[in-house]
């Protein structure tokens, strides 16, 4: 909230917010859901259908110099993340 406060006081009008992305979810812990489930409440139209999971090999893959979809494309993380960009560039051809 602190960032978007700060866009709009500068008067960056070109820039927006497209949607809020949440990372390093694991739906097992109960604070992850509890997150989610009030980013959902009041954010409805901003946040992003996809999670991307926490995820070992994520978490590898930049220490090989390598992007996660990169490093291990068939990675839950990887695929998320490719979910995430056809999300996003459908969000954009709306806008």
């Amino acid at each position: 909230m602190k960032t978007i406060q700060t866009i709009s006081d500068k008067n960056m009008s070109s820039n927006r917010v497209l949607g809020i992305v949440r990372t390093m979810v694991d739906m097992r812990n109960n604070l992850a859901k509890e997150v989610s489930d009030e980013l959902e409440k009041h954010f409805k139209d901003l946040v992003f259908n996809t999670l991307i999971p926490r995820n070992v090999k994520l978490a590898e893959a930049p220490s090989h110099g390598l992007s996660g979809i990169k490093y291990m494309p068939n990675s839950y993380g990887a695929k998320a993340y490719l979910a995430l960009a056809g999300e996003l560039i459908r969000r954009v051809e709306y806008v």
